[in-house]
């Protein structure tokens, strides 16, 4: 079990590599049933007559993913990822058999002046494919926490 990072164990450009995971064709085509049912995320042919030349995940779902590695360890905040929002794009999609990672690093820590136990962290987090290819780039302000004290111990 990977460590859990308070706010005191963070620093800009501290960077973070999550595990793998890989796109499988199957769930891809449920995920976009139920929350994105576009042709081109649905059918081969569909996506071979579409301008990306095949069948590619939703966006969202490999946003999803990129979430389950950053909450799994590839991002390890101790309280949780609490996201404040956030900005994102995908540079290109993501294809079925697809290995993704993500790599994180923090740009900026923005300390809280009326909860000196909190700060903004901002963190720009890419999701690369097997061949070094971004797919997802997402920039988000998390919260985070300083660590507990031992006071009443």
């Amino acid at each position: 079990m990977q460590e859990r990072l308070y706010l005191g164990d963070l620093q800009v450009g501290q960077k973070f590599i999550s595990g793998s995971y890989v796109m499988d064709e199957t769930r891809m085509k449920e995920f976009a049933a139920e929350f994105d049912p576009q042709p081109f995320h649905l059918d081969e042919a569909a996506g071979k007559a579409s301008l990306f030349g095949g069948l590619v995940a939703s966006g969202w779902h490999t946003a999803a993913v990129t979430m389950r590695l950053m909450a799994t360890g590839g991002l390890p905040f101790a309280g949780g990822l609490i996201g404040l929002g956030g900005e994102g794009y995908w540079p290109r999609p993501t294809r079925p058999g697809d290995t993704l990672h993500v790599e994180s690093e923090i740009v900026e820590i923005t300390h809280s002046r009326s909860k000196p136990n909190q700060a903004i962290v901002t963190v720009k987090s890419t999701t690369i494919n097997q061949d070094g290819l971004p797919v997802y780039v997402l920039t988000a302000k998390i919260l985070s926490f300083r660590r507990p004290s031992a006071k009443g111990l």
